[in-house]
């Protein structure tokens, strides 16, 4: 029998959650870290996802989500550093939705999330301020056909901020694709949702062994406070 040099897929029995703190406890690789100017990029903290007394398709993880979206928003702005929102929402017959919105048609569905409806707006609790970046979206990453690529390079970003939800879709989306355009990615950890913890945690995971330094958000909050 050949001398087994890689990895067979491990199976020990831990949770997600087991996984993630150990990654976290024990880390492997060096942190990415943060460069000189960052920005704030607020993924779809929209009320079809963040208002679990309305909608049936909105999460939540940390209570203090939007909180600590405020605050590290907040300090960002001060600072003269971009604070992005992004939402998501479709035409009325669900044209632009593609591929994705195919798979079921539901009134909870994500392409009948619909221009100017309250599943479109974003969450009253977010402090959004004038200056502030918002567009709407239609996959994903935060990055696929809108104006925030060109905006980072404008405002001369080298770090990008990922907060929002989920954390296994449209957060992990757009974090791998700001690794992919080259900037340093941090995901704050009490700033994401998600429906499950097995999906959350096990995409933090994977985010900070990968593409990511996951961090809580005080590590953001204190590098923001000494700028």
């Amino acid at each position: 029998m050949a001398e087994l040099v890689g990895t067979r897929m491990v199976e020990d029995g831990r949770t997600a959650r087991q996984i993630f703190e150990d990654v976290m406890a024990n880390p492997a690789r060096k942190k990415f870290g943060f460069g000189e100017k960052l920005a704030i990029v607020n993924v779809d903290v929209q009320q079809a996802y963040t208002r679990t007394d309305l909608f049936k398709t909105a999460y939540e993880t940390d209570p203090n989500q939007i909180d600590h979206i405020n605050r590290i928003s907040a300090l960002a702005r001060e600072r003269g550093m971009p604070v992005i929102w992004s939402r998501v929402a479709y035409k009325d017959d669900a044209g632009d939705a593609g591929i994705w919105g195919t798979r079921t048609d539901t009134e909870d569905s994500l392409q009948n999330i619909k221009y100017g409806s309250e599943r479109h707006a974003f969450d009253p609790r977010c402090d959004i301020k004038p200056a502030d970046l918002q567009f709407t979206k239609r996959m994903p990453s935060v990055f696929f056909e809108t104006p925030l690529a060109s905006y980072l390079t404008f405002h001369r970003v080298d770090t990008v901020v990922v907060t929002g939800g989920s954390t296994s879709g449209c957060v992990r989306a757009t974090a791998v694709d700001a690794l992919s355009h080259g900037y340093r990615t941090i995901v704050p950890i009490e700033t994401c949702a998600d429906k499950h913890e097995s999906y959350h945690f096990a995409n933090l995971t994977d985010l900070q062994l990968k593409y990511a330094d996951v961090e809580p958000v005080e590590a953001v909050v204190n590098w923001l406070e000494r700028r």
